[in-house]
């Protein structure tokens, strides 16, 4: 028994992060990268409290999600459904890739005009 709580325990703590870094994006002034472990820079953004909120709400939803597949280590040990928390996470770290991607970045991310001088010499050099 003492083994699965411990497991468990870590296991809410590692939720605990996600929900406390969504709550931290809600608030925040500048835009936060989604890939924040990746050390990487976030696409030129329109509105970027409504990009920092749905950022937020993602990593919270996300905290929450992952504490919850975490309840099956609170069995006793050698169980299968420790399966349903190995593969609800993988399962829930695709969903968030592709819901951050298509809905939030692409909601947000500021379209890149082409300038118009560029086109216009362009048209103009093909006569």
């Amino acid at each position: 028994m003492r083994e699965t709580t411990l497991a468990f325990f870590i296991w809410l703590l590692c939720g605990l992060l996600f929900t406390a870094r969504g709550i931290y994006c809600m608030y925040a002034k500048k835009e936060i990268p989604f890939g924040f472990w990746a050390n990487a820079d976030t696409a030129p953004i329109s509105n970027v409290a409504a990009y920092n909120r749905a950022l937020g709400k993602l990593f919270t939803v996300a905290g929450i999600l992952f504490i919850l597949l975490g309840l099956p280590l609170l069995q006793e040990q050698n169980k299968a459904g420790i399966i349903i928390s190995i593969l609800g996470v993988m399962g829930e770290c695709i969903v968030l890739m592709a819901v951050y991607t298509i809905k939030i970045e692409g909601k947000y991310r500021n379209a890149q005009k082409p300038k118009s001088g560029a086109a216009s010499k362009t048209a103009s050099s093909d006569k």
